[in-house]
Parts: structure tokens; sequence; C-alpha cells
């Protein structure tokens, strides 16, 4: 498995949670934010105060408190939380309107309420059992005109929407161009033109990625020109056959790794232009995993991104991975992200900037961690806290080197593999400055400083968390999953125990020039023990 930070992605520099807004086009000067470039406000503000003239802010959970929020991705990762924590945080929140579409023979109302059972809504659950009633799921689908809202809840939306979080997106790095267009930019664009239609929007923050623009080196919090315009682009491939559009997908993304990446630059530029209508703040996360803290540590709920390597290091099956030790495994805990998405919300709706302000949400800028490290760290939390019905003891390492990795996979993939499935078959089975503008409490409550963050003391509880969340394993069973460990470390033992024997019996005891290498390099061994003892007994 390719796994190569900073390889198959070009290396970049990002500055972490940083507000800045650029003046004209890249390259132009930077400004720190300042009142001279905020507009006055205008609009009906409910229980916030403005402050485009200096004034005092109100607190994130007082400025929430009477909105009503529309939310889309709702019932994906980073969506989940995003309600959980508003729902928590601000419990004085109005009502939240989550776009969602029936999937799998289940209606969007008991998607909904699925979504809403699950443990990750427990501590709201315990603060106000009613907490669902300010849910209101809106019927919606994305690759369809005008999102498939039907007019009346357009009209409800009109009338009542404050803040837009738009965190639906397909995250398929090898989604088919046109599929990946119709999700990522079309579906932006169709809801921009509803945002448009909002008569009290006060805030509109859009969800893309650090990776968007992952052709640069060096990233900054600014848009960068698209590589085509989206709308001509969206034009030209309406028309076009799927197989055409498949041809020329290489030619179109260019220097990008994938069209995730594209399309996801495309999605910031068409929110940009949006700019002179709409207050609009955009998010770019980098590589989004378990919770850190919130709603308590090691929360995930897929086996996206790392979650899934984790697992298949901790069942033993993965053993090998091209990677670069030294490279910085940009991971950003999912209760971060979130954080900063909220108090984005809050500033943008509070201050109304002239230009859509972005931030940069990761940690290799002020707190790297690296591949290496994480490797150490997971092969030791799925030891102290072992998955149950392992295959194999963990014990997964990381190679840069090609070849290496190669025969690694051979032996320690792909043979193991085939001879389990001739078991089976034989058995018969088948950014600093948003900070301070935050009061003491709400940096607290909304904490998305990752300098604080202790990697081994996450990346622990995210290994757990894969245990108890994804796989949905006991904790006490705990002792009965090391003794696992034990036979499959004896199993191993034997078997290479058994190996050794057969290798002597084939090799060495058939051939004079081998014994002879052999009774060399055992007469040296014993030399060098006794070489050893005659030391010791001198230096006592």
């Amino acid at each position: 498995m390719n796994l190569r930070h900073n390889s198959s992605l070009p290396s970049f520099e990002v500055r972490s949670q940083c507000i800045t807004e650029e003046k004209g086009s890249e390259g132009g000067s930077k400004e720190l934010l300042n009142d001279q470039d905020l507009d006055a406000p205008t609009g009906p503000t409910d229980t916030c105060v403005s402050t485009a003239g200096g004034g005092s802010m109100a607190s994130i959970p007082e400025y929430y408190a009477g909105k009503n929020v529309l939310i889309t991705g709702a019932t994906g990762f980073m969506g989940k939380v995003l309600v959980e924590k508003l729902l928590r945080s601000c419990p004085k929140v109005k009502a939240l309107y989550l776009l969602v579409r029936p999937k799998a023979g289940q209606s969007m109302q008991q998607r909904v309420s699925d979504m809403m059972a699950c443990k990750l809504f427990n501590r709201v659950r315990e603060d106000d059992p009613d907490f669902h009633q300010k849910v209101i799921p809106i019927s919606s689908e994305l690759t369809q005109p005008g999102l498939a809202i039907g007019p009346e809840d357009v009209d409800r939306l009109s009338a009542c929407v404050n803040v837009i979080f738009h965190c639906a997106a397909t995250i398929r790095f090898d989604e088919p161009l046109k599929h990946a267009l119709q999700l990522n930019v079309i579906a932006t664009q169709e809801l921009l033109r509803l945002a448009k239609q909002m008569r009290h929007l006060e805030a509109f923050v859009h969800i893309s990625t650090a990776y968007a623009n992952c052709n640069r080196r060096h990233i900054d919090e600014v848009i960068y020109p698209p590589p085509v315009e989206p709308r001509k682009l969206i034009e030209s491939v309406e028309w076009m056959d799927d197989a055409i559009v498949r041809d020329i997908t290489p030619r179109l993304i260019g220097d990008r790794p994938n069209t995730y990446t594209y399309t996801k630059a495309l999605a910031e530029y068409l929110v940009q232009q949006e700019q002179d209508r709409l207050n609009i703040a955009i998010i770019r996360p980098s590589i989004v995993g378990a919770s850190w803290q919130e709603p308590f540590p090691g929360w995930i709920d897929n086996f996206n991104g790392p979650s899934g390597v984790f697992i298949a290091a901790g069942k033993g099956i993965l053993r090998t991975m091209r990677a670069n030790n030294d490279a910085v495994a940009d991971l950003i805990p999912v209760d971060v992200v979130i954080n900063l998405t909220l108090a984005a919300g809050w500033y943008t709706a509070e201050r109304r900037p002239k230009t859509a302000l972005v931030y940069n949400c990761t940690s290799g800028g002020i707190n790297p961690f690296h591949w290496g490290e994480i490797e150490h760290h997971v092969m030791s939390s799925f030891k102290r806290n072992p998955l149950e019905q392992a295959f194999r003891r963990p014990n997964a390492n990381i190679t840069s080197n090609y070849l290496i990795n190669q025969y690694w996979i051979l032996v320690s993939h792909k043979f193991p593999a085939l001879l389990y499935d001739l078991v089976l078959r034989l058995s018969g089975q088948k950014p600093h400055m948003l900070l301070g503008q935050l009061t003491p409490e709400d940096r607290k409550t909304f904490n998305f400083d990752v300098r604080q963050l202790n990697w081994p003391e996450y990346i622990d509880n995210y290994c757990i968390g894969t245990k108890k969340y994804v796989l949905n394993e006991d904790m006490s069973d705990i002792p009965a999953a090391r003794q696992h460990l034990r036979k499959l470390r004896n199993i191993r033992y034997a078997f290479n125990t058994l190996l050794v024997v057969f290798i002597w019996r084939v090799f060495i005891a058939r051939s004079q020039m081998a014994r002879n290498i052999w009774y060399f390099v055992v007469s040296l061994w014993f030399k060098f023990l006794s070489y050893f003892r005659a030391s010791s007994t001198i230096t006592n």
C-alpha cells in the first residue's frame, strides 16, 4: 500500500489556523484583518452584537442562540460531530435543518433518527432528552437541479436560515470526474443559488480540503486561480459521453493527483465568486481523524483515511507500508476541525468581511507528527489493547524502499493470504488571530489549538476508538484478546523453528560447501561469546 505524504503529493507548508485577508490577486500584498477591512453590518442580527465598528463581540454560544442553521453532509463523519457540538455547546440554538436524501431503503427521517441514536450523542442526550426536536430533516438530493428541495422547503429555508455549513462532498479519490463535478462543484453552485435567496443569512461556511492546492509547495490562506473556469467545464462535460470524459480526465486534472483535489479547488473558486453577496468562510482541513477530546477521546465511526490502516495493522493483516518515516503525517482531529468551523461561522457573521476568509486547519506546521512515530505508537497501543480475533500479532513496518516493500508484500501479505484461503477452502468456509478573538471560555469550549495536542495520547485513544466505536468490541474482553496474541506469537515462533529445520534439511545438510560455511559462522559466534565471557571475567 502506498501512503507517501509529501511524495505522491508534493510537499508543502501551511500556516495553521491563522486568519488573513488577501488584497488583490495571488502574489499581491497581504494584510492582517482589521476593522478598516470590514463592512458595517446590515440586516437583522437577532441576539448577536455586531462589532464591525470595533465593539464587543458576543460569545460563540451567545451568537448561535436563537439561530437557524442549515447543514449539508450532516450524516457524514464530520457532519455528525458538527451537529452534536452545536447541540451540546450552543444549547440555545433554535433549529438545525439537515439536507438529507433517502438511502438504501431508509427515509430521511429514519437516517437522522439512526444518526442521533448513536453513542456520539450520549452527552447531548443526558443534558437534553428532547434535543431531537431541534433537528429538522429536509429532503434533498445533491445530484438534482435545485438540490431537489421542494418549493415549500425552499420558502421555509429562505425565510429563516441564518448560517449555512456546507460539509457535503464525495471524498473518494478515484471518483469519475463527471460524478465528482456533480457532487463537489455543481451541488455547491446550487447551494449558493439557494443561499442568495435567504433573507437573513449571516454566514456561509464551506468545508474544503488542505489538498485542494496540493500541486503547490507553499499554500497560503487565499483562493488560487482555478485550473479551468468551473462553469465552462460544467457546460462542456454535460454533453460528453462518460467514456470521453474518462479519457480526457488525466489532461484536465494536470498535476493534481486525483479528481477529488481538482474538484475541491474548483468549488473554492465558485464560493469565492459570491463574496460580494455573501459572508463567506472556507475551512481547509488536512487528514481528518478521530476526536481528540470531544465529545470523548477517540470517537470514530468509519474505516476511511487512517482508521482503516490502523485497524488492518491492529488485526495483523497489514504488515508493510511504503512511506517515508520522516514525512509529516498531517492528521487533524475531527473535533478541532469542527471547533474551528463553528468559530469561523461566528467570526464571519459578526465581522462581515469584504472578502472570503480562508482557514488552513492543519497540524503539521506547528505540531508535526511523523509516519514513523505513528507506526510505533499504533503497534504499541494494539499490543496493549489488542483487537479481538487478530489474524496475526501486530507488526507493521514502514519503508520507503520499493523493492523491500514488494518483498514484504509477497512474504507477509500475498503468501499468508493464499495459505489462509487454502485453509478456508479445505475447511469448507468461504489560525492564531481567530484564537485571539475568542473569550477565555470560548477558547476552552471551542478549542482548536493543536499545539496542545499530545500525539502519543491521541494515537492511543484513536486506536482504542477504532476498537470501541468502529468494530464495536468490548474493552472487558482485552485479557482474552491478549491471550489470543500470545497464541499467535507462539505459533509464529513454532513456524520459524520449523522453517529453519526445513532449510537446514533441504539445503545445508545436502551440501558440503553449505555445511562448511555454516560451521565457520558457528565457530565465529562461539569465539565471540568466549571472548565476551573472558572480557567480563577480567573486568570483574
